[in-house]
């Protein structure tokens, strides 16, 4: 039984948001950039930081109401029969294992879900699809989806109109998203529909047959709350998309 159907109106939504990978260098840690955490708290949830490593994700995800995944680097090509590239960084098989499973065990029981950015990636490759290794190499530069690691960028992203993400943020179109990937899903999982695009054709938004409580984006919507669309995707998430 879920947190959400033990205590159902009794107490904020509890959201588990995966962290960064494993830093070793100095002082071991784990990290999460506060705009995820300030971004489920301005939709009335608690966020609760889930770190990679823990051996019983079905026991975390019993006591939450949904689940958060995060962006950040990238997954082991070996998890998806990729090969290698000199752009690949911040690979982390703890990690990669770790949220695996929880995307799988969260799919079982019908929890909420939010992916963004590497997130996305994550839920395909749980799903048996691939990742391309590095974007530029398939689409060119025309559309920038990565500047920098220190910074992102923006691009427009349109959305198919008759989608549950056209739904959830009231629009088919955003002039401006905040962009922050070299890596994009190539071959889709099973299941998964591509519900919006770049202007190149990357694909943007996935969304899962028979699981209207699964939204995944590529871009970055926490570091735009100013923007009521970008907003409403992380209060669909606190206040509970319809299990099915």
């Amino acid at each position: 039984m879920s947190g959400r159907a033990r205590t159902a109106g009794t107490r904020r939504p509890w959201i588990g948001i995966t962290s960064y990978h494993r830093e070793v260098e100095g002082r071991a840690r784990f990290t999460l950039p506060a705009a995820y955490a300030d971004a489920v708290r301005r939709a009335g949830g608690r966020p609760v930081v889930l770190c990679p490593g823990d051996e019983e994700p079905a026991d975390l995800l019993e006591r939450l109401d949904g689940l958060l995944l995060s962006g950040g680097g990238d997954l082991d090509p070996q998890s998806f029969g990729g090969g290698e590239h000199e752009q690949i960084y911040f690979v982390c098989g703890e990690r990669d294992a770790f949220e695996l499973a929880l995307v799988r065990e969260a799919l079982r029981i019908g929890l909420p879900l939010l992916a963004i950015c590497r997130g996305m990636q994550v839920l395909n490759v749980a799903l048996g699809g691939g990742i391309h290794l590095h974007l530029p190499d398939v689409v060119g530069e025309r559309v920038h989806h990565r500047i920098s690691q220190d910074e992102p960028t923006s691009h427009g992203v349109a959305v198919d109109g008759g989608s549950r993400l056209a739904g959830v943020i009231d629009r088919d179109e955003l002039p401006e998203v905040a962009s922050w990937h070299h890596q994009a899903v190539d071959r889709l999982g099973e299941g998964l529909t591509a519900v919006a695009r770049a202007e190149d054709g990357t694909v943007e938004a996935l969304e899962l047959a028979g699981a209207p409580q699964v939204l995944a984006v590529q871009w970055h919507p926490e570091l735009r709350l100013e923007t009521p669309s970008e907003r409403r995707l992380f209060d669909w998430l606190v206040r509970g998309a319809p299990a099915g």
